[in-house]
């Protein structure tokens, strides 16, 4: 049993813990935000002072409360919905249809030769390039919302997948097969999972895509969404709600982000717990 002497100390101990987590946690946040407090501060004070035309430029704290405005009345979130729909819709179809692709080019030589001239043609094919033949082809619904994102989120997730499976270490592979694995079981055990954290990087990227083409889809076509919304509110010179709309973008791509980065944090636990 502890002594009492040791149980006090330790007491003491936890308790100056309790004390500094707090003062620590604020100086991280601080020294984190300290940037963007500061980009802040000059949007605020340059249209005050007439360094920019306030009607073009209007102050940060009107466009917050322009968001505020537009978050309690409903219309934000019926946007921001919008956008997510098509978005993780189209993202979503990306991930079932590119991830599978890249797996059988990365893997299987025969298909690489195959379909890499085809691969090639339409991967330096701009996604904004074909919007206009999406359009035509499926009209201004929403399928061809979904789908000008599918495809412009199939090509970093599916570079990013050939590329992680032709480059996983030749020592790994011939060790699994000095081990008597079959193909396909060398595949599932060695290839698949070293190829994770470089496939998590092509749907980070895809994931920034899937907002960033959606808004320029939703603004040539579309009666909601994000898209939408700037459009329309710059036609009508609603200025604040304009950037109250792009700072709502920033926002959720900085949430999908997260979430992707959790995601690749979980399924890439083994090669965290080693460099532990």
């Amino acid at each position: 049993m502890a002594s009492l002497e040791e149980t006090t100390t330790l007491r003491q101990k936890n308790t100056e813990k309790k004390h500094i987590f707090p003062i620590v946690f604020f100086k991280i946040v601080l020294k984190r935000s300290l940037a963007i407090l500061l980009l802040l501060a000059i949007w605020e004070l340059i249209p005050r002072i007439g360094l920019v035309e306030i009607a073009f430029f209007p102050p940060f704290s009107e466009v917050v409360r322009a968001w505020f405005q537009l978050l309690l009345s409903g219309e934000l979130l019926n946007h921001v919905g919008s956008s997510l729909f098509r978005s993780f819709i189209g993202f979503s179809f990306a991930l079932i249809v590119a991830i599978p692709l890249g797996l059988l080019v990365g893997w299987y030589k025969p298909v690489a030769e195959t379909l890499t001239p085809v691969l090639e043609l339409f991967r330096n094919t701009a996604a904004l390039a074909i919007l206009p033949v999406f359009i035509l082809i499926l009209g201004i619904g929403e399928s061809s919302k979904i789908s000008i994102v599918m495809y412009a989120c199939s090509w970093p997730i599916l570079l990013n997948t050939v590329s992680a499976v032709k480059e996983v270490d030749p020592l790994l592979i011939k060790s699994a097969k000095s081990m008597g694995l079959s193909s396909f079981r060398l595949f599932q055990k060695v290839v698949l999972p070293a190829s994770v954290p470089t496939i998590f990087t092509g749907i980070r990227l895809a994931g920034a895509s899937s907002i960033l083409v959606l808004i320029a889809a939703e603004m040539v076509g579309a009666t909601s969404g994000l898209g939408y919304l700037i459009n329309y509110s710059q036609l009508n010179f609603e200025i604040p709600n304009m950037y109250a709309g792009i700072i709502t973008i920033s926002l959720v791509g900085l949430g999908f982000n997260w979430i992707l980065t959790s995601l690749e944090r979980y399924f890439s636990a083994w090669k965290h717990s080693q460099k532990a």
